[in-house]
């Protein structure tokens, strides 16, 4: 079963013609309306982390990339900063733990007989690592608490606020 539809569609593709400023001035809004609504929801997710420091939480932030940008695209990133909170791929990812760590969260125990000794650096192989710290009788994987990747929880209401503020404003520019 098939059937035909003869439409005139000049009146259609002029209006779009005529949207096409408005529609295109709309982009970056509608897109950061979107934006908005991720942004809040990994706010929420680390605050359901409970908090230590406060330093992660301080950290998120929302900026427009124009360099993802372009015509009729517009990016926006959404992420926390690496400088304030250093450690914050350790909670989204996880981590495997090696070494059995003070009660009181201030690192790993260092191992009989090496108090007074230089810890090892940064860039200390494993073996220097182990011979100066108390190693965990087998590591323990720390799993992650995804608070960026979390939010894609809130795609459908980030689109919906997009689409929305996109509709409001060729609306308003559109003298509807």
């Amino acid at each position: 079963m098939s059937f035909t539809i003869d439409a005139d569609t000049a009146g259609l593709e002029s209006y779009l013609d005529e949207l096409g400023d408005e529609a295109e001035a709309a982009v970056r809004p509608a897109a950061q309306a979107g934006a908005q609504v991720l942004y809040e929801q990994v706010q929420r997710n680390v605050a359901g982390l409970g908090r230590r420091t406060g330093k992660l939480a301080g950290s998120i932030y929302q900026a427009y990339s124009a360099s993802k940008s372009g015509d009729g695209k517009a990016a926006y990133d959404i992420s926390w900063n690496h400088r304030k909170a250093p450690h914050g791929h350790l909670v989204e990812y996880g981590y495997l733990q090696r070494y059995v760590y003070r009660p009181d969260g201030m690192g790993p125990v260092v191992r009989p007989g090496m108090d007074g000794k230089p810890r090892p650096g940064r860039r200390a192989t494993r073996e220097q690592k182990d011979a100066y710290y108390l190693t965990l009788p087998a590591p323990r994987i720390v799993p992650g608490k995804a608070f960026v990747r979390g939010a894609a929880s809130a795609m459908d209401a980030a689109y919906k606020a997009a689409e929305a503020e996109m509709r409001r404003r060729v609306a308003q520019k559109g003298g509807a």
